[in-house]
């Protein structure tokens, strides 16, 4: 099911995450982004991680985990910060049992989390949905002050 996911997937994690950002548009990702993002993890595994979701021999979505340090609730929290499944494995429950996975499986997640967090957007009612009859529910406003990169204005 879900695995940590190894160099050599580079490429099928790119294909996917650009089409979860066609799938369900909020901030721009190019190519590059992801790139670092994996290249970021690898180097510094305490950053976050990411996972495949395999049924079979074949690999049907991914998902990037990233770690957060919380005074507030005294531990670790795992953001989920990207989650795609292939459209013909949707609705089988393969999403939501990434949710489990990270609690039980220390290779998906080196400690227990003290919570998950995920962002999900506006326009995303089935999502939406989903992740809240698994029990998330709204917290503080998120604010975000977009920085300049490379002498780019980041959009919002």
């Amino acid at each position: 099911m879900w695995r940590p996911a190894r160099k050599d997937e580079d490429e099928v994690i790119v294909r996917m995450c650009l089409a979860l950002y066609t799938e369900d548009p909020g901030q721009p990702v190019a190519r590059t982004q992801i790139c670092q993002t994996l290249e970021a993890f690898r180097a510094e595994p305490g950053r976050g991680r990411a996972v495949m979701l395999e049924v079979g021999a074949e690999v049907v979505g991914y998902a990037l985990l990233a770690a957060f340090w919380s005074n507030e609730y005294g531990g670790e929290i795992c953001i989920v910060d990207e989650l795609y499944v292939e459209c013909a494995h949707r609705n089988r429950g393969l999403g939501t049992s990434l949710f489990e996975a990270i609690f039980e499986d220390r290779a998906l997640w080196p400690r227990e989390p003290v919570a998950l967090e995920l962002e999900v957007t506006p326009s995303n009612t089935r999502a939406r949905s989903l992740y809240e009859r698994l029990g998330f529910g709204a917290k503080n406003i998120t604010l975000r002050k977009p920085a300049v990169l490379r002498g780019v204005r980041a959009e919002t």
